[in-house]
Order: C-alpha cells, then sequence, then structure tokens
C-alpha cells in the first residue's frame, strides 16, 4: 500500500469524504491474540487455549478477541497516511463499534477506512472521524465495523 502524504491539516482536510488507500493484510498469529490476552487480562479459553477451542468451539479453533481488531485500528491508520506538520495525534474515542464476524487464528486482517468528519479541536487540531471496516482475507463479512475519532495537533 502507498500511504498518502499531506504537508499540512488543511491539505488533509481534502479527504473529507474520500477513502484512504486499502491497508495491507496482517497475519492473526496465536501469539498475537495470547499478548492481548495478557495485556487485557482477557484470557477466556475461546481465544487462549487451542485444545478446548478445537474441541468444544463452533469456530474448532481459537479466534482473536473482537477489542483486538479495534486495537489495530490506530496502526492501520498510520500506514494509510501521514500529515507531516502533525506533532501529535491521540485517540479520541469511538462512536459505534460492531464485530460482524470472528476472526480466527491465522487469519489475515486488513482495513478500508474513509474520513467522515472533521472538525476544529482548539487552536492547532482537528476531530478527525473515520468510518472503519477490518476486513477478513477470504470472508464475506468484516471483523469489525467502527467510527474511530482521533485528535490530530499540529
Amino acid at each position: 500500500m502507498q500511504a498518502l502524504l499531506f504537508k499540512d491539516i488543511t491539505e488533509f482536510s481534502s479527504m473529507l469524504g474520500k477513502s484512504l488507500p486499502d491497508g495491507d493484510w496482517y497475519p492473526i498469529t496465536q501469539q498475537m491474540i495470547n499478548d492481548f490476552a495478557n495485556a487485557t487480562l482477557d484470557k477466556q479459553w475461546i481465544h487462549i487455549d487451542k485444545k478446548r477451542a478445537a474441541k468444544e468451539s463452533p469456530f474448532k479453533m481459537t479466534i482473536a478477541h473482537g477489542f483486538m481488531s479495534v486495537a489495530m485500528i490506530s496502526k492501520m491508520l498510520e500506514n494509510a497516511f501521514t500529515i507531516q506538520s502533525v506533532t501529535m495525534g491521540l485517540n479520541y474515542g469511538m462512536n459505534k463499534v460492531r464485530f460482524p464476524s470472528p476472526v480466527p487464528v491465522n487469519s489475515e486482517l486488513r482495513m478500508r477506512s474513509m474520513v467522515k468528519e472533521i472538525a476544529p479541536l482548539g487552536e492547532k487540531g482537528i476531530k478527525v472521524i473515520f468510518e472503519c471496516i477490518i476486513d477478513i482475507k477470504g470472508q464475506e463479512k468484516p471483523a469489525c465495523v467502527a467510527e474511530f475519532i482521533a485528535a490530530l495537533f499540529e
């Protein structure tokens, strides 16, 4: 994927209502799922117990936490564009989040996104709402659909 490059927030504002480049595919490994489980203390067997998941889960394998895909949005957006004048970016929040499909271990995810809204934030910042869809390679339903809000400051 070729990331978009913008000189400043004013130039980035031309993206309002437009799609960002589709992201690269990221493999979701058991190690990543285990690391997320350890970081969040969410160690439900469906995520970390491969043997039990193979026997008892309707998916017959472990699946990633739904919030793991949400946590990847910041990095995926960072890979889609750069604003050279921005000195700091913050996760501001979420408006809507849904998990239409589970993410099986060893699947691959990528994000499609669009700049939905841009609003001023303080003297040197903007609040951006991104419409994000995280796809699972080879599956019709996405892993995650979310409105992600970022605060960007020059």
